[in-house]
């Protein structure tokens, strides 16, 4: 039956059956006929008359856990309903609208309900899983009831609740380790990367004070002493490590500013970004991420606070390319300084001052360029020091990590 058509097929039937006994009645001068005709056409408004007063939406709660998902990775859909009704109701359908960047089998048997006379709502709970296919912020929603009376001969299809935002963040990728040492980096160390963690035992607790970042309350210490303390190292700081995302729109396609998603490229950049950021704070790096133009593009995330880099890539969930600002550099002016490991996550750059010998990568403990295309000219960003690789879009981004860590010598182009 079309969507707009509010008999089901027994109901059909009695419609016509309806009208085809009114017509032989008033012709052939059958009463009985009549009778039969006038009840069915009765029974067809009663049918109708309690679908519209017997069900009422209270209030329809829709939750995903986790509550920010990977592409590729799967979350749990929880619905819950409250209806009230006078009278109890027949089983159903319902399906939950599922947008383009999510899939997942969002339908099932919506189940009879009894009266909710005596009390205020009758609970129903549905559940799914969906599976995140392009990042972004998805609305999911709303959800669509088909039900029938008790006789099953009016269907009435009904929207419930309004669209829950979910959000799917690019997918990490579990990368290999980095060198162990300064000299397998490909430069020298700070002492502080050499002795990771060394600082944690140092750590002091001093008093709260305005621009102090949340991240750094010292909880222990705030409960010992009732008054908001925060974490100073005494001596040593954690090692520090910057990775650089090229957004310039000059490098991607055109749809790569258009929204999340559009541009396969770009998808797998912003995949090796958050997975570069997860690996150097694993090992204890305190990582700041900024474009090509130095625009500081997340908070410092410190090391070893991996939940931390989670988030950082959750708020990656809807980052496009940039058609604004200065679109030359694939390494901002600010990289010059840099002295812990850089990682520039762009695509094939033409012609970059900023690699030339001695602009940039002898100063770098460790510089690592991934570049996303399917056939880049690697020999510039070689000539000037960069341990670089690349990768094909969709490729395997883990291989040509370990491709520039370790040797940083073969296009893997996969």
């Amino acid at each position: 039956m079309r969507r707009w058509w509010p008999l089901t097929l027994r109901g059909s039937g009695a419609a016509v059956l309806a009208g085809a006994s009114l017509v032989i009645a008033q012709r052939a001068g059958i009463p009985e006929l009549m009778y039969f005709g006038v009840l069915m056409t009765a029974l067809l408004a009663i049918a109708a008359a309690t679908l519209v007063i017997a069900r009422r939406t209270d209030r329809v709660t829709r939750s995903v856990s986790p509550d920010v998902t990977d592409v590729g990775a799967r979350a749990e859909v929880v619905v819950r309903v409250g209806l009230q009704t006078a009278l109890p109701t027949a089983p159903g359908r319902w399906a939950d609208g599922l947008p383009a960047g999510l899939s997942g089998h969002a339908n099932g048997v919506f189940p009879a309900t009894s009266s909710s006379l005596g009390r205020d709502t009758v609970p129903v709970e549905l559940r799914y899983e969906i599976v995140g296919l392009e990042r972004g912020v998805h609305a999911l929603g709303p959800l669509e009831v088909v039900t029938t009376d008790p006789f099953g001969l009016v269907r009435r299809r009904f929207a419930l609740g309004r669209p829950t935002p979910v959000t799917v963040a690019p997918a990490i990728v579990d990368l290999p380790p980095l060198p162990p040492t300064g000299g397998e980096a490909g430069g020298t160390r700070q002492s502080a990367a050499l002795q990771l963690g060394q600082g944690l035992d140092n750590l002091v607790a001093r008093p709260y004070a305005p621009g102090d970042s949340m991240r750094r309350i010292h909880w222990r210490a705030t409960a010992h002493r009732d008054t908001l303390m925060v974490r100073q190292e005494e001596q040593e700081s954690s090692p520090a490590a910057t990775v650089v995302f090229d957004r310039a729109l000059s490098r991607w396609s055109p749809a790569a500013a258009e929204g999340a998603g559009r541009d396969l490229a770009f998808e797998t950049a912003v995949s090796a970004c958050v997975s570069a950021v997860a690996r150097l704070v694993h090992e204890g790096y305190t990582v700041d991420v900024v474009d090509s133009d130095g625009e500081l593009l997340a908070d410092p995330v410190d090391g070893g606070e991996d939940a931390e880099a989670r988030a950082l890539a959750a708020s990656f969930a809807a980052i496009t390319a940039r058609t604004e600002g200065s679109t030359a550099r694939v390494i901002p002016a600010s990289a010059a300084v840099m002295m812990g490991p850089v990682v520039a996550i762009t695509a094939d750059p033409a012609r970059d001052h900023a690699l030339v010998p001695g602009a940039f990568a002898q100063r770098s403990a460790l510089p690592i360029m991934i570049m996303v295309a399917p056939h880049p000219d690697l020999e510039p960003a070689r000539a000037a020091g960069w341990r670089v690789a690349s990768v094909r879009p969709g490729g395997d981004i883990a291989a040509a990590w370990s491709d520039a860590t370790e040797r940083g010598l073969a296009d893997v182009g996969r």
